[in-house]
Parts: structure tokens; C-alpha cells; sequence
């Protein structure tokens, strides 16, 4: 492994003032947080993936959550110091803050970007009052709008997210929010058609009936006109959910979809960097907060799983992300790496349907082939050739 590799680091705040009913991630409603104990937690484990990840650069550092805008600034600042004495920093490294409306105010946000985040990403989800009650979310329309001013304002760099295919959206409603949406936009946004996942309160609502989505055909027609305003815009997608000018794509998640290494630092946070043995290690925080900090004071990690991957389980993980994003997935990279490459005949197949266009050592997924991508993930995942040669990390 080259030692000029770049490296992700993904630090995860896993509480919020209330847990939304759509909401699936590793997040806590919590009136009380420790957090000079979270944040000795957060430094502690930080050092232990050092100590496995040599000398590689970090070209990117991302707060998620949970809602790490409810972190005091000098934390924040606290943790990127400890990445810096830690690692090489990237003279142009991307460094992204999740904040949610109701937890924006000018002199905070002033306080992050001191400290050194040079990204922000909000969570708006809608700019109707009426969608944002019907999504559980504490802010208003107002506040939305606020807090996009006052991000343009004091970062460089910024990003927001929306949910679409909404319980009784129109079209004609999706067009006119999405307008003034691209209208506030910065460069890069996050669009979600809203899906209901297991373990939520919208799911105990649908299975109650209670709660309807728009139908397949209606669903594929939001996506259809989100990709057309969107592209007209100047912001096309480069993922199936995300869009931005030339230049402004997340860094940080490209990562992920490039198959780049990456650490995973807080409760649940998941990571993927190369051993000494040259295979991907894939690692697991405990989700319990509370458990994951003993554990970390214990320990100095609060992971539930570290696992060398074999070859072919990276491969398909390179295949599962690569076919995510607008530049397609890298063959040549991925057989380098591993040794294996998708079979000749599923590419013939999937191009013989139009669902996915090679070119250049690539293959991407086609606007027909993003609408039903889990299949075309699966067809090429599970028709890999066995490798020729061993590959070169081996």
C-alpha cells in the first residue's frame, strides 16, 4: 500500500433534539450530553485508527450524525486538531459539518468555520411548513431559509438536503420547491426520494396503513423531473441522489464511492482502510452510545467488528459502490485491486437492455438502469470473473 493514499475520516455525533419518524441512522433524542466525555471518547479513538492507517493523507473530514450542529465549535476544532497531530492533513482538505436549521445561529456557524470546517450541509428536507410537520422536523420554512443565508454567508462551501415523493405531493408541487430550491443552492444538493425503512415510526404508520407513498410510476416520474431541473440548472447528478456544478461534488463521499479508504470514528460508524496484508479491513462501532464510549475508555476503540475482507468481498463492495455514481465504476482500478472484473457476458446482457454504457475501462449505469439499480448491482456482483493473476495489494 502506497503511503500517499488518501484517507477519509468520518466522525459520527450520534445525538439530536428529536429522532425523526423517516430517520433510520444510528441517531438519539438526548436533553443531556456529556460531551467533554464524548469528545475524550472521540480523541481516544482517533489514535487507535492512526495506529492502523500509517501515514496516508486525510483529504477529507465529515461530522455526521445525529446532528453534530448541536456540538460547542471549540470541540469541533478540538477534533480536527487531534486529526491534524495525527495524520498528514491535505493542503486542500474537504472538511464538512452536518447542522440542522434549528440549531443554526450566525455566531456559531462563525465558530465552526474559526475552527476549521470549510463545508457545511443542512438538513432542510423541505421549504413547506406542512411537509416539515408531516416529516417530525423541528424547524420551520423560515428557519430553512435562514439557515441557508446564513451558511452562504459564512462558508465557501455548502450543500443541503430535500426529501421528495412525499405522502401526497404533486408534481406540480415537487417542481415549484425543487425552483427556488436550485434558486438558494450552492453548488451542490442532496436529494432524497423518501423510502420507508424498517425499525422507523413511518414504518409502524405504513404497516398500519396509515401512511402511503406515491406509486412506482409516480415515484419514477419525481426522479425523472428532479434529474431534468436539476441538470438544467447546472447542478447534474453525480450519484443517484446527489447533484452539483463541475468542481462542488462531496469529496468526502466521493470517497465512499470510489471504494477509498476511510475510518469511522463515534457510535455505529463503519470504516474500510487497507491492513498491512493489503486487504480491506472492514470495521463497526457499537450503536449504543453509552456502550461505545465504556468500551472506547476500556478499549481505546469502541468497535464490534473488525474483519479482513477477502478479495472477492471487496470486489463486490467496489461494484456496489461504483455503479452509484456518474463516472461509472472503475474496472481497471477494481481488478488491480483484486483480482476480479465483472464477466464479459453480464456487461453484453446489461447493454443489450440499455441498462448500463461501458467505455474507458467503465461501466455506469444508464438513466434506465439508475431506476432499477439494485438489480443491476446484483447482476454484476454476483457474475465476477475469477482473477488471472493475483492482484497487486496481495
Amino acid at each position: 500500500m502506497s503511503a500517499a493514499e488518501p484517507l477519509a475520516v468520518y466522525v459520527h455525533w450520534p445525538f439530536c433534539e428529536k429522532k425523526c419518524p423517516y430517520c433510520d441512522f444510528n441517531s438519539h433524542a438526548s436533553r443531556s450530553i456529556d460531551e467533554a466525555r464524548w469528545l475524550a471518547a472521540i480523541l481516544r479513538e482517533l489514535e487507535t485508527y492512526a495506529g492502523e492507517t500509517a501515514a496516508q493523507p486525510v483529504a477529507s473530514v465529515f461530522f455526521g450524525g445525529g446532528t453534530p450542529s448541536l456540538m460547542q465549535a471549540r470541540s469541533a476544532g478540538a477534533v480536527l486538531d487531534r486529526i491534524a497531530a495525527l495524520w498528514p492533513m491535505a493542503e486542500t482538505c474537504e472538511i464538512t459539518l452536518e447542522a440542522n436549521p434549528s440549531s443554526v445561529e450566525a455566531g456559531r456557524f462563525a465558530g465552526y468555520r474559526a475552527a476549521g470546517v470549510n463545508r457545511i450541509s443542512l438538513g432542510i428536507q423541505s421549504l413547506h411548513d406542512d411537509a416539515l410537520k408531516a416529516l417530525g422536523r423541528v424547524h420551520d420554512a423560515a428557519a430553512a431559509r435562514a439557515a441557508l443565508d446564513i451558511a452562504a454567508r459564512t462558508f465557501d462551501r455548502m450543500s443541503f438536503d430535500l426529501i421528495y415523493a412525499r405522502p401526497g405531493q404533486t408534481l406540480a408541487g415537487w417542481r415549484a420547491e425543487l425552483a427556488e430550491a436550485l434558486s438558494l443552492a450552492r453548488g451542490h444538493m442532496s436529494l432524497y426520494q423518501l423510502t420507508i425503512e424498517p425499525e422507523t415510526a413511518f414504518f409502524a404508520l405504513q404497516r398500519r396503513g396509515r401512511l402511503r407513498l406515491p406509486e412506482a410510476e409516480l415515484a419514477a416520474e419525481f426522479y425523472a423531473l428532479t434529474q431534468e431541473l436539476c441538470a438544467a440548472a447546472g447542478l447534474p447528478a453525480y450519484e443517484v441522489s446527489n447533484h452539483a456544478a463541475p468542481g462542488e461534488e462531496s469529496r468526502h463521499n466521493l470517497a465512499y464511492w470510489h471504494y477509498d479508504d476511510y475510518v469511522g470514528v463515534g457510535p455505529g460508524a463503519h470504516g474500510r482502510y487497507r491492513g498491512a496484508s493489503g486487504r480491506k479491513i472492514a470495521t463497526a462501532a457499537l450503536k449504543s452510545p453509552l456502550a461505545w464510549a465504556e468500551t472506547v475508555e476500556a478499549l481505546g476503540h469502541g468497535r464490534e467488528e473488525r474483519v479482513e475482507l477477502v478479495a472477492r468481498d471487496e470486489a463486490e463492495e467496489a461494484v456496489l459502490m461504483g455503479l452509484r455514481i456518474g463516472e461509472g465504476l472503475d474496472i481497471r482500478r477494481m481488478e488491480a485491486r483484486t483480482g476480479f472484473r465483472p464477466a464479459a457476458s453480464v456487461i453484453e446482457m446489461l447493454e443489450s437492455e440499455a441498462l448500463i454504457a461501458s467505455g474507458e475501462g467503465r461501466i455506469g449505469t444508464t438513466d434506465a438502469g439508475r431506476l432499477v439499480l439494485n438489480a443491476v448491482v446484483e447482476a454484476v456482483a454476483s457474475n465476477l470473473e475469477s482473477p488471472a493473476q493475483p492482484p497487486i495489494y496481495a
